[in-house]
């Protein structure tokens, strides 16, 4: 995936939320986790990989 290029793993799915999922009719989401082992630069990759996606996805 685009952001498993950039060394970012995330989580996507229904997160225990179905009931909020189907109340905004959405069908998943994607998240994005961190704790005291991340750091400045795993969210710099995070946000370089969302940029990345945005750039893909814009011209598809």
């Amino acid at each position: 995936t685009i952001l498993d290029g950039e060394g970012v793993c995330i989580r996507a799915g229904h997160h225990c939320a179905q009931p909020l999922m189907r109340r905004l009719d959405l069908s998943s989401t994607a998240r994005a986790s961190f704790y005291l082992y991340n750091d400045q630069s795993d969210i710099d990759a995070l946000v370089a990989g969302i940029m990345k996606a945005k750039e893909i996805f814009a011209t598809a």
